[in-house]
């Protein structure tokens, strides 16, 4: 990582903007691409920010899928709505989330081509939602059930089309209502069975995810391939119970490991001041950055 990387990260974790050289480049040495792909709905073009390794040939890669609350700062969602091609917004590449910028450095920096998929702002909620709304039927047309997965599925084709990307070695990792999103995703997989030449996620990272039926497609969960749950015991928006108690239950054994954090919250990795204050976040945090691309280096 190069000094200007070095900087830019941990200023945006402390809140401070940086400019890397004296012709005012805009900043974020780390800024990922805005890109445009469809949904694998088939009528949604979805708006997606790349971050791309160093080195050429082709990388490992993964798709990242935000939570509740969007992908971009609290401090721009409440002017955000609609986020796409041609769109005045000012939700962008420069204005994701400290949490979201940090794993996709975090990505490139080991290698991997890493894709975050903004599933709200091209439906017209690029502001997110807050606690509690789970139920509105504002949401039910950016559902983690029936609508993000596609999402998730349109990801893997689009990165799939690309000369820099590993096949068979694209992975996925969500957030809350991401990480819901993301034990769908790899149940779908399941239910439609080994195909050749069929587009599949080689393994995922679910962070905090809901686990009731609101949020899962079922509650007898089976998964074919590695996933890695994080919950924290203080979780103040999902149960960790009620998760753990889903998935230790994944057909056939064994796949599925679920690795609960002593006193951390909802939203343990947001590397801001407010969660990072909290002793069991700061555990969570530091583990899962330690553990997570060894994980997945580690397969076969």
């Amino acid at each position: 990582m190069t000094l200007h990387r070095v900087i830019a990260r941990y200023l945006r974790i402390l809140g401070i903007g940086y400019i890397s050289g004296a012709a005012g480049i805009a900043a974020a040495a780390g800024t990922p691409k805005t890109v445009y792909f469809p949904s694998g709905d088939g009528k949604t073009e979805l708006v997606g920010y790349l971050f791309q390794p160093s080195g050429t040939g082709r990388h490992p890669a993964i798709v990242m899928l935000h939570g509740r609350a969007g992908p971009y700062s609290s401090n721009v969602n409440g002017g955000c709505t609609q986020v796409g091609r041609g769109v005045a917004s000012p939700c962008g590449a420069t204005t994701l989330s400290k949490r979201h910028m940090m794993w996709g450095e975090y990505w490139a920096e080991h290698g991997y081509v890493a894709l975050h998929v903004d599933s709200f702002g091209p439906r017209g909620r690029a502001h997110g939602y807050g606690r509690g709304t789970h139920d509105d039927a504002d949401r039910d047309d950016v559902n983690e059930r029936t609508v993000r997965p596609l999402d998730a599925e349109g990801a893997l084709a689009w990165l799939l089309q690309r000369g820099d990307v590993q096949p068979g070695r694209v992975m996925l990792q969500g957030w809350s209502n991401g990480g819901s999103t993301t034990l769908n995703v790899m149940y779908r997989q399941v239910q439609a069975g080994p195909a050749p030449g069929k587009a599949r996620f080689r393994a995922a990272l679910a962070f905090y995810p809901g686990c009731g039926p609101g949020a899962m497609i079922s509650q007898r969960y089976q998964a074919d391939t590695n996933l890695w749950v994080f919950l924290g015991s203080d979780d103040e928006e999902v149960s960790p119970k009620v998760c753990a108690d889903v998935l230790k239950r994944t057909v056939p054994p064994g796949l599925v490991a679920v690795t609960l954090y002593d006193g951390a919250t909802h939203d343990f990795d947001d590397p801001g001041k407010s969660r990072q204050s909290v002793a069991g976040n700061r555990t969570a945090h530091d583990d899962t950055l330690r553990r997570s691309a060894a994980l997945f280096d580690a397969l076969p």
